[in-house]
């Protein structure tokens, strides 16, 4: 069986390669901060995107993306604000959830852009 851990990265392995193929640049991966962790950040043209990447084996309990709790995002803000200012960029940016389930067969890949916002 295969780690948490282990799948983690490879998940986010999985979304990187999706999204690159889509025309997004990495800047930088699995950015830590005391508000939480930000699992990628790629550049699309002039738009800084902060990507949560989120994978499941089914979804009896919800989907990927259902796990994405208001909390979760409230931690995403804060740690994406954290980044703009330790890096001092103002660029526009907006949030990306990429949800995979990954049941025994081939990955189903949801993209969903702008999926949560600054208020």
């Amino acid at each position: 069986m295969i780690s948490r851990v282990a799948q983690g990265t490879a998940a986010e392995d999985l979304a990187l390669r999706y999204l690159e193929a889509r025309g997004l640049s990495l800047v930088t991966r699995n950015f830590r901060c005391r508000s939480g962790e930000l699992d990628l950040i790629m550049r699309d043209g002039e738009q800084l995107v902060f990507v949560e990447v989120r994978s499941r084996r089914h979804a009896r309990y919800g989907t990927p993306a259902e796990s994405v709790t208001r909390t979760k995002q409230q931690r995403l803000l804060r740690a994406a604000a954290f980044y703009l200012q330790r890096q001092h960029l103002d660029l526009p940016c907006r949030f990306d959830v990429v949800a995979i389930l990954q049941p025994d067969g081939e990955p189903q890949i949801e993209w969903i852009r702008d999926a949560f916002q600054l208020n």
